[in-house]
């Protein structure tokens, strides 16, 4: 990793007629004709002005920055929406079902995770994680060293975000740890400053249990609230001295670890797999584990009862790709890792218990809280599905790009749900360049309607149904290379409104058009995460009457999540994986496939 950073290229800011033209053509399959008729004369006015001003303050903004992008993306994507972190931003991964059965069992396997956890993080500390890698060019590694010791703190309008490193002074040495609803600091290093082995480490959560044997109010379900709503209670709680000391515990430690009680179901069976995907993202409600949670935290790993465990993220500082790198990493350790290890010299630590002493005004708010957590923990329907005639070895063997392949697959399920073509967004990495992070792979386009409408029709040749079919996923791949190379629109189109706005110009009228808010309304916002484990990743829709989907392709099978609200009629998770199904059956039965349907 060292010296690495410096090597890499600042990200570009595309030019003004590439990013027109290229909307112009990705907006078009979303508008009517006379829609898109006002669309493209408010680009031709665009080009005239404010365009070639906002222009010239991006570059400026480049040239002087080392991400121009970056700092905006995540005040604008993570800081400032208001929303709950919990369902609409934050991500969770389903682990594989572990063989552990009773408390002892899940007490180990947790005592393995954290030292995978400490393991990781000397890797991170001493620079020697190996590069990743995209395409044979290296990627910014900057999000691996933002996952630990990490935070979110609440504000009212705007949240904030600390860092504490371990090149910083006093750097942090505890986990926090939550048990029955209970908050614990646990330091999890030795005297010798070396890290606790795993049968250190279990002593001290055994200790830890035996502090909690009941459930109690907990601070933890009012991470779960609007960000406000949880600002408000958050300066509540550190307005008493012995309360700000223990969230700013809380907000140091290196990560959160959740010992969840019982409640959950076993992972196995995709039912099985929603109901425990589910509990990673949310906690499952009040009645289960909601209130077990510290959802501002960076990284929680949680382990719960029979073998169901994950982790949850926040997202403000690392995307996808860094996140499921931890998890293999956790879950090769684990495999591996029989032996207690090196063990620290010294006595331990005891564990401390924190926020102990919560006010009358503190207790009402955790009430309220969980009614609003239910709400939004009942409105989520999450389906887990793994789809097992072919994976990625199939579009492979027809020469197209395995994302692009499943991309376009899903453009067609959702034309055939709904008879329309919606606004896709499919996260694309940056990290070619310094601090990159992402911009929109648009999947939603001209060549992908034109498929999705000849495939519903019967009059169409089989022929020319594969011809438009491969045409699209090329235009997906072209498109994948534009965004990754640091070409995508999206991002370059908010730099300009967000340059608009700190220049005191208002919003261009190319803003505030019928068009753009069409193509910003994301009903199906998708993620590939590709891993090596049997994990599941997801996250919640974007909007209301729209879908979470992600996705990890495997060689000979696909593991896939959809997520979607109960309370929208024109959504069902269920329908758009049986037709997902069907859709990946019935374009290996088009393209002649070994295993296709006769």
């Amino acid at each position: 990793m060292r010296g690495i950073q410096e090597t890499l290229p600042r990200l570009p800011v595309p030019t003004i007629e590439q990013t027109l033209q290229t909307y112009l053509r990705a907006v078009r399959p979303l508008l009517s004709d006379a829609e898109y008729s006002h669309t493209l004369e408010l680009v031709q006015r665009f080009k005239q002005s404010p365009g070639p001003r906002l222009q010239l303050m991006l570059e400026g903004r480049a040239a002087n920055t080392v991400n121009w992008l970056s700092d905006w993306w995540r005040e604008v994507a993570y800081l400032k929406p208001r929303t709950p972190v919990v369902v609409y931003s934050n991500g969770a991964v389903l682990f594989p079902k572990q063989d552990y059965t009773d408390k002892e069992g899940q007490l180990r396997f947790a005592a393995k995770v954290v030292a995978a956890v400490l393991d990781y993080k000397a890797m991170i500390d001493g620079q020697t994680l190996t590069v990743d890698m995209m395409g044979g060019q290296r990627l910014c590694m900057s999000q691996h060293s933002q996952m630990l010791s990490g935070c979110r703190i609440p504000g009212v309008e705007l949240d904030n975000h600390v860092l504490h490193p371990t090149t910083g002074p006093n750097p942090p040495r505890h986990i926090t740890v939550l048990h029955n609803n209970q908050v614990f600091s646990l330091d999890v290093y030795g005297e010798d400053s070396r890290p606790l082995d795993t049968v250190q480490l279990y002593q001290q959560l055994e200790t830890i249990v035996e502090m909690s044997p009941k459930p109690v109010p907990s601070i933890g379900i009012l991470t779960t609230r609007d960000r406000a709503s949880w600002a408000r209670n958050y300066s509540t709680i550190i307005s008493d001295q012995a309360n700000r000391s223990a969230m700013e515990d809380i907000q140091r430690s290196i990560c959160v670890l959740c010992v969840d009680g019982e409640g959950q179901p076993p992972a196995g069976s995709d039912h099985a797999r929603s109901l425990g995907l589910a509990q990673m993202l949310h906690g499952g409600g009040s009645s289960w584990n909601s209130a077990n949670r510290f959802f501002d935290k960076i990284l929680q790993f949680i382990i719960g009862v029979k073998g169901v465990c994950g982790l949850n993220l926040e997202h403000t500082p690392a995307d996808g790709p860094p996140i499921a790198a931890i998890a293999q990493h956790v879950l090769a350790f684990c495999e591996k890792h029989q032996a207690p290890g090196l063990r620290a010299s010294g006595a331990m630590t005891a564990p401390r218990k924190l926020l102990t002493e919560l006010s009358g005004d503190i207790l009402r708010n955790i009430a309220e809280s969980k009614v609003e957590a239910d709400r939004l923990v009942n409105d989520v329907d999450m389906q887990v599905w793994v789809y097992d005639r072919y994976g990625r070895d199939f579009p492979k063997s027809v020469q197209l790009s395995p994302d692009g392949y499943v991309q376009v697959v899903l453009q067609l399920a959702y034309f055939r749900l709904y008879d329309e073509p919606c606004a896709t967004y499919e996260s694309g990495s940056l990290r070619r360049f310094q601090q990159g992070r992402t911009d929109t792979i648009r999947s939603c386009s001209v060549d992908s309607h034109n498929f999705t409408r000849a495939m519903e029709d019967r009059s169409v040749s089989r022929e020319v149904k594969v011809e438009l079919f491969k045409k699209a996923v090329v235009a997906h791949r072209k498109y994948t290379d534009q965004v990754i190379s640091g070409n995508g629109i999206d991002r370059h189109l908010l730099g300009w409104k967000l340059a608009a706005a700190e220049a005191g110009l208002g919003v261009p009228e190319l803003h505030s058009d019928v068009g753009y808010s069409k193509f910003f309304y994301f009903k199906l916002s998708t993620s590939q995460v590709p891993v090596l484990h049997d994990m599941v990743l997801g996250f919640g829709a974007v909007v209301p009457d729209g879908y979470g989907v992600c996705y990890s392709p495997h060689a000979s099978w696909i593991a896939f999540s959809v997520s979607s609200y109960l309370s929208c009629p024109q959504t069902d998770s269920k329908r758009l994986a049986s037709t997902m199904k069907q859709c990946l059956d019935d374009i290996q039965t088009l393209l002649g496939g070994p295993h296709a349907k006769v």
